[in-house]
């Protein structure tokens, strides 16, 4: 399991020489596009170059620049696989090693005095880098996501123990799968945990078992996240995994708080951790996010109003009731309010509930029945395409909703719900959120709630965009929607 190297430095489904050839690949491209820019195209200003010598006096300058780029690049950590990296860190990175490369090339100009040099090409070469470079990152990360979603690269992860923090950690996991950890289950000494389970991740049994659990399973990682209170149960587990030859990751007590209120100073070598309260919606991002709200309902109601009409159109048609559907639902701060959507069930669909939820054994928490009876003709239609949703725009209009966020949960669910269940009711309800775009219908209750705690504490208006974009295709697909 290659234990002797730190989790940042071990392969994933890449080569580990891949990254190294891409730059390398990148410098020389870079030079051979820039010299075509000055000599060639001849942008900015004019070239002289009575010699007419072309690009290969360039080329060793154009090696010498590419191993500057890897030396740069290993040195800032590029070619680690440092797992949660913002593409923008990359992207400052690499144009840490741009400048240092460039200076040290223009030294070598003015030092060895080469017949034939340009300037104002190494300000190409630089431009050309960066960008070509920022593309290439921004490209495999999508590749890998792509081969993370489909189960290839992921390291299988054991977390132990499932208080606050575990149950955290496994919402981030499930909410950015794109990172590669993909959790199997859990251990914990609490038998009410072990009991209840995780949603589809089920209990392992206790922290006694965790041999067994890393054999049995196969985990790659186990994440232990107890308190240093436990500081000699957590050396007996770290010894089991030592001898496994297994990864282990331990979260610091510090952690213990929400790490986005955890501020790392930097005080003459001293590391210093401040801890201040985080507030992903602030009376200002609230206004921003409504404002997004208002503007995409407003621009698109050229496209959603027409569909409606033909929704209500096939509705009236086929005659088995109103069109429109209207149910309390609990919103923003535990208040009520009335959601609106297009019928999709027969009359007293409502009233058959209690009796389905005892024969299908469902969570009364988040009911989702497949092949539910009591739904329609056109209904079944609606559902698949969520189209059933389009009256929600009404309750965003209004300011119940929003366009993304939490699912409005009923009064009765809301009644079931455990102490840290509430925090959904924090924000205002959406109409798609970030459990919808990562599986929609087929996510059990637990997960869904980790899920839109992650959305909580990590909400940006980038964030709400991404979501409604990655909703459109999963629309289309009708996935998990029934």
């Amino acid at each position: 399991m290659n234990s002797n190297l730190p989790l940042s430095e071990r392969p994933t489904v890449e080569p580990r020489w891949l990254l190294p050839m891409i730059d390398a690949a990148i410098a020389f491209i870079a030079f051979a596009l820039a010299y075509a820019l000055r000599y060639e195209l001849q942008i900015i200003r004019p070239a002289f170059d009575p010699l007419g010598r072309g690009f290969v006096p360039y080329i060793p300058f154009a090696a010498v620049y590419a191993i500057l780029m890897w030396l740069n690049n290993q040195r800032n950590g590029l070619y680690r696989n440092i797992v949660g990296r913002a593409w923008l860190e990359e992207v400052y990175l690499i144009a840490s090693g741009v400048a240092v490369s460039i200076v040290i090339i223009l030294a070598m100009f003015f030092i060895l005095q080469p017949l034939v040099t340009s300037r104002l090409m190494l300000v190409y070469v630089a431009a050309l880098t960066l960008i070509v470079s920022a593309v290439a990152r921004l490209g495999r990360r999508w590749v890998l996501a792509y081969l993370r979603n489909h189960g290839i690269g992921i390291r299988r992860v054991l977390i132990v123990g499932m208080a606050d923090v575990g149950r955290s950690l496994l919402g981030i996991m499930l909410a950015r799968p794109e990172l590669g950890y993909r959790p199997v289950g859990f251990l914990d000494d609490d038998e009410g945990k072990i009991a209840i389970g995780m949603g589809r991740f089920e209990a392992l049994g206790g922290t006694a078992e965790l041999a067994d659990a890393i054999r049995t399973h196969h985990i790659d990682t186990v994440i232990i996240t107890f308190r240093w209170k436990h500081y000699d149960r957590i050396q007996e587990l770290t010894e089991v995994c030592r001898v496994a030859g297994t990864d282990l990751r331990i979260v610091p007590e510090i952690m213990q708080l929400n790490i986005r209120q955890v501020q790392v100073e930097n005080l003459d070598g001293i590391p210093l951790l401040g801890i201040g309260a985080h507030r992903s919606f602030s009376r200002a991002n609230q206004l921003l996010k409504r404002a997004l709200d208002m503007a995409l309902v407003i621009i698109g109601f050229p496209i959603w109003m027409p569909i409606s009409l033909l929704v209500a159109l096939a509705l009236r048609l086929e005659g088995e009731g109103g069109i429109l559907f209207r149910q309390v639902r609990v919103g923003k701060d535990s208040k009520k309010f009335e959601m609106v959507k297009f019928r999709s069930m027969v009359e007293g669909a409502e009233e058959l509930q209690e009796a389905m939820l005892r024969e299908s054994g469902e969570d009364p928490r988040h009911p989702k029945f497949i092949d539910d009876p009591r739904i329609t003709g056109v209904g079944r239609f609606l559902r698949r395409t969520s189209l059933d949703e389009l009256p929600n725009l009404i309750n965003v209009f209004r300011g119940e909703m929003s366009l993304v966020g939490p699912r409005p949960p009923t009064p009765r669910e809301v009644e079931l719900y455990e102490p840290h269940h509430t925090r959904r009711l924090q924000i205002t309800p959406g109409i798609t959120g970030w459990w919808q775009v990562r599986g929609r219908s087929n996510i059990p209750f637990d997960e869904m709630c980790e899920m839109d705690m992650y959305y909580i504490d990590n909400w940006s208006i980038a964030m709400d965009i991404e979501i409604l974009l990655l909703t459109v295709p999963r629309v289309f697909l009708r996935s998990g929607a029934y």
